[in-house]
């Protein structure tokens, strides 16, 4: 693959996303592409999801606790590790951030679904930071050809559009915008790309979540009932571009490969 866009929306277990109305867009774009019916998020509350989604483990953070510094960095080994040691580029792109590598609320902002802020690998190096995790208005012109956008893109919509505070149909809309947007770009017509939707969490009842996976380099009209896992979704990136695992979590999860054309 070329490209691999990851879209990360909130708190929303499968049964309340496939199949439910006030999702027309999801529904349509999960029918015409793979789906994985049988994901599971890893955790509860929503930061070890990202961080677990990222570098394959929580790095003992187990809350929703906002960064710098004590207990509240992961100080482990990430997937932008693996992606620029391979010579590959990423960046995060974090909607409502009002600058550059932002490590405080603001707004409909929230660093909890930022997970590059908690790496101190990321962190320690201010220029380096805001080179790569940058506000979300920043895409829009890295798809204008396939050599801006990054090889790894790791998207958070704002606490609205991510469905968090606001309904599954503002994010449905959100998505309907800035989707369609992402598959037309050169990165996607011209190169083998693939882009996933994801939810961070489920419910209390069911941490089952759906997830999509569309774009050049996907299967189409596809359903698996296979168990993945937050884990599966990072080693289908590392496998596929010969990166090594960065923990047994993601070493031992199944490799996603049946939803890759």
């Amino acid at each position: 693959m070329d490209h691999v866009v990851i879209i990360v929306e909130e708190n929303k277990p499968a049964a309340d996303i496939l199949g439910n109305s006030d999702a027309p867009f999801i529904n349509q774009l999960a029918a015409a592409s793979a789906v994985a019916t049988n994901y599971e998020a890893v955790a509860h509350p929503s930061l070890p999801n990202y961080l677990a989604l990222t570098s394959g483990t929580d790095a003992g953070i187990t809350d929703d606790c906002n960064p710098p510094g004590g207990d509240c960095t992961a100080r482990v080994r990430n997937i932008a590790d693996l992606v620029e040691q391979s010579g590959r580029s990423w960046r995060m792109y974090a909607e409502g951030m009002p600058g550059p590598c932002g490590a405080r609320n603001s707004g409909t902002y929230a660093v909890k679904h930022n997970p590059f802020m908690y790496y101190s690998g990321v962190t320690a190096n201010g220029a380096n930071c805001a080179a790569h995790v940058v506000p979300f208005t920043a895409l829009t012109t890295d798809l204008k050809s396939a050599s801006t956008l990054p090889n790894y893109v790791f998207i958070s919509p704002d606490m609205c559009n991510d469905m968090h505070d606001c309904p599954v149909e503002t994010g449905d809309v959100w998505l309907s915008r800035n989707v369609p947007e992402i598959l037309a770009s050169p990165a996607f017509t011209t190169q083998n790309s693939l882009l996933v939707i994801t939810w961070d969490e489920g419910s209390e009842e069911s941490n089952g979540v759906g997830t999509v996976f569309t774009g050049s380099a996907a299967r189409k009209g596809y359903m698996s009932g296979a168990r993945y896992s937050h884990y599966s979704l990072l080693h289908t990136i590392e496998a596929s571009w010969g990166l090594t695992p960065l923990t047994g979590n993601d070493r031992a999860a199944p490799v996603m490969n049946e939803l890759l054309k």
